[in-house]
């Protein structure tokens, strides 16, 4: 009995010459719509599933396999007898390979399609052949993407696809249709929810040459039909590949960038904390603004900026040891300048907008919440509870310090001056620690400064050190059952407090 193939894909690049290498093997293609027409224009004879199953296509192409015609053919299991004479008393011939590409829904979705459009692009019958033809793998090739072609046909001429290569196939097939629902669920759920059941699907983007360390192995995984993902609209114009660390600091680094507003900014990143951030009249005041807060830890550090990098900054950057350096673009001058440093990572990158939910991974679970989105704050809403309510610049310099201790590791003190943090205390166990790290980062630096805690103060002894450094204002959000005793603190030692209300814990 002549062999028979079902070819229906949305990507029909390659599909011409996989299908006259079939035909030439001896088998019958059978065909849908524009795969048909396709497959036609290049010379290929081809069977409308129409003549298969006896039926026209209705309801504007969404029926047209869905017939037991083709899931019989499918489905059958050629060990069984019972299957192979049901077959025979229904006239259905068996079908031995099934090649499916599905409708682009995820691409539609990131294009910006509108509901209806993007309706019209979730595939029904697509998906029942695939897991049909995968539940059946002993009996039918499945072939779930273009990338399998050369493996399939390579198979089929040295005398049949092996057992093992069909269950792999199998697998990749379950995991595109998987995929393509979770990109379905999460489109129909829409942006924050928090679901009874989390449906997510993740596909491999790059791997990585290793974990956090170098025995861990690792791969960076994109999530199916999120709007946008950390590599997303960004290009690699130099350097090595961007390793698991990289990746993680590049997140930390892009994301607090975007909390900065639209001034040119500046923001420097190690483990995940920031040593450096300042806004300026330019990119390249920005940086050495930032650059200044902890030249130390900097050595060595991932950079992010909101403007264009240009030949002088270029400069600047170059003479510190920079992991990565991201920026919406690069002048043609600075790219002659990086590439002396060809180590030195460049990645071409716009604004990066938070996702609605965050995630962290336990052991066996996910914790998911709304993200705690720091830049939304009305500043109006805060209230002043000792000294003169601020404005001008240290009402800036308040803001900005908040905003870096939002996306520090707490415990967090940050200390904020000109434009720009001076001293960062980050993942102490006590708040005091973190007040007193703060201090010595910033030195002389500290008086005449203003400073961020992420959360509220236990005790009076962190305002009392940041007090005897010279801090003249404090922004934090208040709650503790000693606040009293923390204002009067302040009031004594004559700085401003502001109560923002809102905490920003980070683990």
């Amino acid at each position: 009995m002549r062999r028979r193939a079902v070819i229906s894909v949305s990507d029909k690049s390659g599909v011409a010459g996989f299908a006259r290498r079939l035909r030439d093997l001896g088998f019958e293609i059978i065909s849908t719509g524009g795969t048909a027409r396709a497959l036609r224009e290049a010379g290929i004879p081809v069977v409308p599933v129409s003549e298969v199953t006896g039926e026209p296509e209705i309801l504007g192409g969404r029926v047209k396999t869905l017939h037991p015609r083709i899931h019989g053919g499918i489905l059958a299991d050629r060990e069984r007898e019972e299957h192979l004479r049901q077959l025979e008393e229904r006239g259905i011939d068996p079908l031995d390979l099934v090649c499916i590409d599905l409708y682009p829904f995820e691409r539609a979705v990131a294009g910006g399609a509108g509901e209806e459009e993007a309706i019209e692009q979730i595939d029904i019958g697509g998906p029942a052949m695939l897991r049909a033809a995968a539940k059946n793998f002993r009996s039918v090739v499945v072939v779930p993407g273009p990338e399998f072609y050369g493996e399939v046909l390579s198979g089929l001429e040295s005398g049949g696809v092996p057992e093992e290569t069909r269950r792999r196939l199998a697998a990749a097939a379950f995991r595109r249709t998987a995929l393509y629902d979770a990109a379905i669920a999460r489109w129909m759920a829409g942006e924050g929810e928090l679901p009874e059941a989390l449906v997510r699907g993740y596909r491999r983007k790059i791997p990585l040459r290793y974990g956090e360390n170098p025995h861990q192995r690792a791969a960076y995984y994109a999530e199916e039909g999120a709007p946008a993902h950390l590599l997303s609209g960004a290009r690699r114009l130099q350097g090595k590949q961007l390793s698991f660390n990289n990746l993680y600091d590049v997140d930390a680094a892009r994301s607090l960038l975007a909390t900065l507003g639209e001034e040119p900014a500046a923001v420097i990143v190690k483990h995940a904390n920031p040593c450096g951030a300042a806004v300026g009249k330019s990119a390249g005041e920005a940086y050495l603004k930032a650059l200044d807060s902890d030249r130390i830890s900097a050595f060595g550090g991932i950079v992010a900026l909101n403007r264009e990098v240009d030949g002088e900054l270029a400069r600047e950057i170059s003479g510190v040891f920079t992991e990565v350096l991201v920026a919406p673009g690069f002048a043609a001058e600075a790219r002659e300048v990086f590439a002396e440093r060809e180590a030195m990572i460049l990645l071409e990158a716009g604004p990066l907008e938070p996702p609605s939910l965050s995630a962290k991974y336990v052991t066996g679970g996910m914790l998911l919440q709304e993200t705690d989105a720091v830049a939304g704050e009305d500043a109006s809403s805060y209230k002043t509870v000792a000294g003169e309510p601020p404005s001008g610049e240290a009402l800036r310099n308040l803001l900005l310090a908040w905003r870096v201790a939002a996306r520090v590791k707490s415990n967090a003190i940050v200390l904020v001056r000109d434009g720009a943090t001076v001293g960062i205390g980050a993942g102490q166990m006590s708040r005091v620690d973190a007040a007193r790290i703060a201090v010595e980062k910033a030195g002389g630096r500290s008086r005449g400064a203003v400073a961020a805690s992420d959360a509220f103060f236990p005790f009076a002894d962190g305002v009392e050190a940041l007090a005897d450094a010279g801090v003249s204002a404090v922004i934090q959000p208040g709650g503790s059952r000693r606040d009293a005793e923390v204002i009067a603190a302040a009031e004594r030692r004559g700085m401003t407090m502001v109560f923002t209300g809102r905490r920003h814990f980070l683990h």
